[in-house]
Order: structure tokens, then C-alpha cells, then sequence
């Protein structure tokens, strides 16, 4: 049975977003009648979400921390060259 506009919504029951009021699905998920508006299905799967969680599990609660390492010698290198190279073309 298509959807008849005097039974849609002002807000989507599945993401909550406005409806407008000649719309026959919701602009956002596309929730509509015949699939019902109120579908599980259709739920934000990102609502039951711990990032916490995720964090821990995917990097690890008691990793190191990284140290940077310095310089390697050749960029000091280049960075004296080119010091030198400023100093010699202002005198």
C-alpha cells in the first residue's frame, strides 16, 4: 500500500530529523510507510557506540609512549649549508 501523506510524521521515528510535510520517505535514512517508521532495522547502528572501548580495544590500554627520535645528521647538515649560504650572500 503506498504511503499516504496525512500519516506522515513531523520527525522520523528511526534519526529523528523534520520530515516535510508532502514527503513520502524521511530525507535522511528513508524510513517511509511500507517500511515502517519506527523499523529497527533502520536505526543508527552508531547509537549503541563506546568509543572508549573501541580506543582500548583496537591500541591497547598500556601501550608505550612513543618517543620522537632527533634529527638525522643530514638535515643538520642541510640546515648548516643553507645558514651558510644566507651568511655568504650578505657579505
Amino acid at each position: 500500500m503506498p504511503a499516504t501523506h496525512s500519516q506522515t510524521p513531523d520527525y522520523c521515528e528511526n534519526c529523528g530529523v523534520a520530515i516535510p510535510p508532502r514527503a513520502a520517505a524521511c530525507p535522511e535514512c528513508g524510513a517511509d510507510e511500507t517500511t515502517g517508521w519506527a523499523d529497527p532495522e533502520c536505526e543508527d547502528p552508531d547509537e549503541e557506540f563506546d568509543y572508549d572501548e573501541f580506543v582500548a580495544r583496537e591500541f591497547g590500554e598500556n601501550e608505550p609512549e612513543v618517543i620522537p627520535q632527533g634529527l638525522h645528521w643530514f638535515w643538520w647538515l642541510v640546515g648548516l649549508g643553507l645558514i651558510a649560504a644566507m651568511v655568504l650572500m650578505w657579505t
